[in-house]
């Protein structure tokens, strides 16, 4: 029932978010020509045109990013949160399998948004005169990786592969579970999920200072190599993560079950 689920998510999420990636590619191809058309033309007007070509193609850079995160806050409001959760929660499906559905359709987007942001970059910085140069300097750095961090690369790249999933997960799971705490509310249930946001927020942060500050008072710490301590940083970021995470799951999970209020 989970692919069901996952199905109807993407189909539904699909609508929004393919769009503004094709809208953002073509702005990014337009900017490519905005740009030529700035180094190379003196009139005014085509100079007026192209900044806006580019100014366009920033805004839907930061728009398609803004929209990945409206809507995956939107999709768990209006499906579990309003009238809409009446219907979800007669489904045959578990409170687990309906919030992992939210939760990996939301970091497959993120990571989309990533790659979107990416390609478009280089689709409007790209030019012809630059490929060698830049097919040359990608293989002499691939050549330094291979030579100098063969496995230590290899496993950074997998650690922050597997940081970036847990972290957009832990990133769901905060916002889900101030709503869910916010929506147990009769009354100003909007209002309380901020304020449930920045109070789980501030916890966190304070949590993580005073785990840095804990970690500088243990002395083998420092006796780590450069690489060593890259390696410990990283699989404590991705527990760090995985903690928060499962507490935010928790609280989302339970309150959905015992305390969700769609009144």
């Amino acid at each position: 029932m989970l692919g069901k689920l996952l199905k109807h998510e993407f189909r539904a999420t699909g609508r929004i978010m393919g769009p503004l990636y094709l809208v953002m590619l073509a702005l990014a191809l337009c900017a490519n020509v905005s740009a030529r058309v700035l180094d190379a033309s003196r009139s005014r007007l085509l100079n007026v045109l192209g900044g806006l070509v580019i100014a366009m193609f920033v805004i839907a850079i930061i728009g398609t990013c803004v929209m990945a995160l409206v809507l995956m806050i939107n999709r768990f409001r209006t499906n579990l949160m309003s009238d809409e959760g009446y219907v979800m929660f007669t489904l045959p499906v578990s409170v687990h399998q309906l919030v992992w559905s939210k939760i990996i359709v939301s970091t497959v987007w993120f990571a989309a948004t990533f790659l979107a942001v990416g390609v478009s970059g280089l689709l409007a910085s790209f030019r012809l005169a630059y490929v060698d140069d830049f097919i040359s300097r990608i293989g002499e750095l691939f050549q330094q990786i291979t030579a100098y961090y063969a496995i230590n690369g290899a496993a950074f790249l997998a650690e922050a592969l597997v940081l970036a999933f847990v972290g957009c997960a832990a990133l769901c799971l905060l916002f889900y579970a101030s709503m869910s705490v916010g929506h147990s509310f009769a009354n100003h249930k909007t209002l309380l999920s901020v304020v449930c946001f920045f109070a789980f927020q501030f916890a966190t942060q304070m949590v993580g200072t005073l785990g840095i500050l804990g970690l500088g008072d243990i002395h083998f710490v420092w006796r780590f190599s450069n690489m060593a301590a890259i390696h410990t940083a990283m699989a404590a970021s991705i527990v760090s993560a995985l903690v928060y995470g499962a507490i935010f799951y928790v609280v989302t999970v339970l309150m959905l079950k015992k305390h969700l209020n769609l009144e």
